[in-house]
């Protein structure tokens, strides 16, 4: 049986991953829910991850800069340094092409201050569009990193910015000439302009909120939406969890009609899409409102969506007249049914 596309399946990645490291300086090693690798460094830790982008083929270097730099800023670190896989189709790469990539890595570098400092390109039969895959790496003191373990009993669940930020732009930018005929030009450029504005960064949204304290946990949110990503933050602190769905699907500050429209046009449920962009936060509950208004003030749209509760309540969404519906969880992203 062929996997589908997407992320491996929880349980079948749980299954390859070790269940031990063999050197003890690494500090967070592979597992669900972490968004890198931890490895002690003197007094600090060095924060490494790695991903690729798939879904994307415009901007790809743009997105290769933001979701690498995403992970190391949901451990509390500061991205540092990126190295780039470059792999490109062969009988459709020109110099033009690999040009165009290169400025988008170098200027989002520069607007992050990270610094490019190697990788690989190659043209390949072995792929059919342009691949980027980065590996970052960052620093953080030992006493100011966060891992996805850290969420406690009684703290509040906050997002950042909204649900399928980064989907939207993937939408109307790979499904441009259907759309056209359907969506008029400002609505589209619209939606294209989501990779900027709101953005698929998260850095600031996480700078902020460590400054104003009362953080446990953060966890980026990518494949599989804000569901997906819930889920694998309860269960990385082995808690349950409660998620208001009226503040997902009813609050205009986290739900844009933009979204809205396209996820409805394609048939996509916008809790499992693609969500670069946000960030979930889980805090102490009496600074939850606190963090809230200082992102606000910075321009960075943030809600309560929920809060953590003892791991045997189990996972749930709630409506506004506290009817329950289990918590869905999407292993493979609602986006690669178009792509």
């Amino acid at each position: 049986m062929n996997l589908p596309v997407g992320k491996l399946k929880h349980d079948f990645l749980k299954e390859l991953l070790p269940t031990y490291n063999r050197n003890a300086d690494v500090v967070v090693g592979p597992q669900l829910g972490e968004d890198a690798a931890v490895i002690a460094l003197g007094d600090n830790y060095l924060v490494a991850t790695s991903d690729p982008i798939t879904f994307a083929t415009e901007d790809i270097g743009w997105y290769v800069v933001c979701v690498n730099s995403n992970d190391i800023a949901a451990m509390g670190a500061v991205p540092k340094w990126l190295l780039v896989t470059l792999l490109l189709p062969e009988d459709a790469t020109t110099p033009a092409m690999v040009r165009d990539i290169m400025a988008q890595l170098t200027q989002a570098c520069a607007a992050f201050d990270i610094a490019l400092c190697g990788g690989h390109t190659e043209v390949t039969p072995a792929v059919t569009q342009p691949v980027v895959i980065g590996q970052m790496m960052g620093v953080t003191h030992k006493n100011a990193l966060f891992t996805s373990t850290d969420a406690c009993v009684g703290d509040v669940l906050i997002l950042t910015k909204g649900l399928g930020i980064e989907a939207t732009a993937i939408i109307a930018r790979e499904c441009e000439k259907p759309l056209r005929e359907k969506c008029d030009a400002l609505f589209l450029e619209q939606a294209k302009n989501y990779l900027m504005d709101p953005g698929i960064s998260v850095l600031k949204d996480a700078q902020i909120a460590i400054a104003t304290g009362g953080v446990h946990a953060m966890h980026d949110v990518t494949e599989g939406g804000v569901a997906t990503a819930v889920y694998e933050l309860a269960t990385a602190s082995e808690l349950g969890v409660i998620v208001y769905s009226d503040k997902l699907l009813g609050s205009p500050l986290l739900y844009g009609d933009i979204t809205r429209t396209l996820c409805d046009m394609f048939g996509l449920n916008p809790l499992g899409v693609i969500s670069s962009g946000a960030m979930l936060i889980a805090s102490e509950p009496e600074k939850g409102e606190t963090i809230c208004q200082a992102l606000g003030a910075a321009g960075i749209n943030a809600d309560i969506i929920g809060e953590f509760l003892p791991v045997e309540h189990g996972l749930w969404l709630e409506d506004t007249i506290g009817t329950r519906q289990p918590l869905p969880i999407f292993e493979t992203d609602e986006i690669a049914k178009l792509l």
